[in-house]
């Protein structure tokens, strides 16, 4: 179950984020703005810019597939400069989540996943989706929405959700 519960919808809202970061340019070009200007924007000023954000939810998302599989995932050097940049890092993450298969995912559950700042400690499988991977990475994404929104990009509560899966 964890697969289902982290693959799909990170791989979900990656996809809104380049849709989201798509209008951010388009917001851009059409007043002028230098896109640097948004990528380096942030909500506060002791919180990460949008940049770091984009790079944040996607090691987010490769490394929760990593940890819970144990199959190596490629780095990324954090050297993205231009929107480009952080457009081709968002569907690098794609690529890389695609490659999962619920089968990877098995005994996840149970799985002792830990990293340096937890100092030895350790969580679940399962508790490291529910308490770290998916918080982490909803936040991320939020925090990169609403710096573009903040600075006047008209982007919505839908752009966020994206297409849903509705049925008749």
């Amino acid at each position: 179950m964890l697969y289902e519960t982290t693959n799909p919808p990170f791989i979900k809202m990656l996809r809104n984020l380049l849709e989201i970061l798509d209008k951010g340019a388009q917001f851009a070009d059409s007043k002028k703005i230098d896109m640097e200007v948004l990528l380096h924007s942030r909500l506060a000023p002791d919180q990460f810019p949008l940049t770091r954000q984009i790079q944040i939810a996607c090691d987010t998302a490769k490394l929760c597939a990593h940890r819970l599989t144990g199959k190596e995932v490629p780095s990324h050097a954090d050297n993205e400069k231009t929107f480009g940049d952080f457009k081709a890092r968002i569907e690098s993450t794609i690529s890389i989540l695609e490659k999962f298969s619920a089968a990877d995912y098995k005994g996840a559950e149970t799985k002792h996943i830990t990293q340096p700042r937890w100092e030895g400690q350790y969580l679940t499988g399962e508790e490291y989706v529910l308490h770290h991977a998916i918080p982490n990475f909803y936040f991320h994404v939020t925090t990169a929405y609403s710096i573009l929104r903040h600075n006047g990009v008209e982007i919505g509560k839908k752009d966020y959700l994206g297409k849903l899966p509705l049925k008749k």
